[in-house]
């Protein structure tokens, strides 16, 4: 374990010893070197044949050793199991990161992804052999236009960024097509830090409107700066303070009369979902996040999926590939032309035609809920959120009055001269087991703590989850507080960095310690 490594995990606990164990490690909570550090030369997990003499590379044989550490297989399988039981998930308790929908996902679903037939397709499969896929893709399709009321989805994009990307570029093609060059898009204070992201990668500047004193968009701010030069709005509803837009058909209205489109971004449908169809609210375009609202995995940076629905003026302008259904069954247009009606398209957003795995979870969990099921989903997620903020209200202070949506929204107001910072807070919290809720966002508001439990969590445990909170926040006016709180969390394999320290000389990658020593 390197210096730093062990700066970083001195544990301040009691005991006869000091807290501390011989080995290091504390019960079942083992104190695990990086991997590198674990290798040996010579160690290996397999054993392979000498290679056939001679120079099968062309001069292109290696001059050095390779760097990776020599392991055996019980190593390596200890090492990663270790790994990932430092990690915390869904699978392990609540997890109340406001806005990121932390749902459980149904193991169906998973046993779905993996049917023979879905689980080993090849994008480069024969059309003949994949009629089932795009049978399903068709289906899931279906869903998502009929739960928002929009005639046309494109199934491709990978993310919700991805999503968005997409919709303000069928949105660009629109506007170019009708010969009207627009150059501004309005985007909310509260929006996702994707939104302004996504509209200044597709060339637009950006336009900030402030949030009126209930949290919501100021729509007189709003109707000032529509004009001509306006290409669309970026709206998130319900919004990222946990409010429904209530406005949200007079900014439509406002928006459409500018000629300019209406964008949701579509990361808290999970809100509304089966109660609301976004295209009566005056929406042109949606991204949905199949992982916040329809249970798949979050991806991690790996398999995702955002689809994007479409109103009647966007459609033309999907991206390829289309799903069409005729007389030989299921195809995909995957070539612009006049014939098939996809002159307009913005053309391919990425190689193949989707993530067929976040595909079967989603049409998965569609039916296994039905229509009325999924509007029991945004009803209870409504309810476990208001039931949140009902139990803490009293020692928290909400944000904003009267009940919320998905999520409810704490400001820094109960931490005034306590010397607690909201980092702090969060901190302790791992101390008790629980992942820390979102913190400093939105930022319209000071010091946030956002909480979303989701429909997925039940009585129990949101009254465990409340009275830890309770109890942290009460601790916050004892004598010692501050010092207390900036010593969280003191149980975790490693202890809170110097964040100044980590952004200014962060170690990256792990050297060899001669290495090392040499570059200081």
């Amino acid at each position: 374990m390197s210096d730093w490594s062990k700066a970083l995990s001195r544990f301040q606990g009691g005991g006869a010893a000091g807290g501390e164990t011989a080995s290091g490690n504390r019960g079942l909570q083992i104190e695990e070197p990086l991997i590198f550090e674990q290798g040996a030369v010579g160690r290996t997990g397999v054993d392979l044949p000498e290679p056939p003499a001679g120079d099968r590379l062309g001069g292109l044989a290696r001059k050095g050793a390779i760097g990776l550490p020599g392991l055996s297989e019980p190593q390596v399988v200890r090492h990663y199991t270790r790994l990932s039981q430092k990690n915390f998930a869904i699978d392990s308790g609540l997890y109340p990161l406001g806005s990121c929908t932390m749902k459980h996902n149904p193991r169906l679903n998973e046993r779905m992804a993996r049917l023979p037939g879905f689980g080993d397709l090849h994008p480069l499969q024969p059309r003949a052999t994949i009629q089932g896929a795009l049978e399903l893709m068709d289906r899931l399709a279906h869903w998502l236009k009929a739960l928002t009321g929009m005639p046309a989805v494109a199934l491709s994009p990978a993310a919700g960024a991805h999503g968005e990307l997409c919709g303000i570029m069928t949105i660009r093609a629109a506007l170019e097509a009708r010969g009207d060059m627009r150059q501004r898009i309005l985007v909310p204070e509260s929006a996702h830090g994707t939104n302004p992201a996504t509209a200044a990668a597709c060339g637009y500047a950006v336009e900030a409107i402030p949030a009126n004193d209930r949290g919501r968009v100021d729509l007189a701010a709003l109707k000032a700066k529509l004009d001509g030069g306006v290409a669309a709005i970026m709206l998130t509803n319900p919004n990222t303070c946990g409010l429904f837009e209530d406005e949200i058909l007079e900014i439509a209205e406002a928006v459409h009369r500018a000629g300019a489109f209406f964008y949701c971004d579509g990361a808290n449908f999970n809100a509304i979902v089966g109660r609301v169809r976004p295209a009566d609210l005056g929406i042109d375009c949606m991204h949905i996040n199949l992982h916040k609202t329809f249970s798949t995995p979050h991806g991690g940076g790996g398999p995702g999926s955002g689809p994007v629905v479409l109103a009647d003026a966007l459609a033309p302008h999907a991206p390829l590939p289309w799903v069409v259904h005729g007389p030989d069954g299921f195809r995909l247009v995957e070539h612009a032309d006049a014939a098939s009606g996809t002159q307009g398209t913005i053309g391919r957003l990425k190689g193949f035609h989707g993530q067929m795995g976040m595909f079967v979870r989603a049409l998965a969990y569609m039916m296994s809920h039905g229509g009325d099921g999924l509007r029991q989903v945004a009803e209870d997620a409504v309810l476990n959120a208001n039931y949140l903020m009902a139990g803490l209200k009293d020692v928290l202070t909400p944000s904003f009055e009267g009940p919320c949506m998905h999520e409810a929204l704490f400001d820094d107001r109960f931490l005034k001269d306590t010397g607690v910072t909201t980092l702090d807070f969060a901190k302790a919290m791992i101390d008790e087991g629980y992942h820390p809720m979102t913190m400093y966002f939105p930022l319209v508001v000071h010091g946030a703590l956002l909480m979303e439990p989701t429909e997925t969590e039940s009585k129990e445990s949101l009254d465990q989850f409340i009275g830890v909170i309770r109890a942290l926040a009460e601790r916050t006016r004892q004598q010692g507080a501050a010092a207390w709180f900036r010593e969280a969390p003191r149980f975790t394999p490693r202890r809170r960095l110097d964040e100044t320290a980590a952004a200014r000389k962060p170690q990256l990658r792990w050297r060899p310690p001669a290495t090392a020593e040499a570059a200081e």
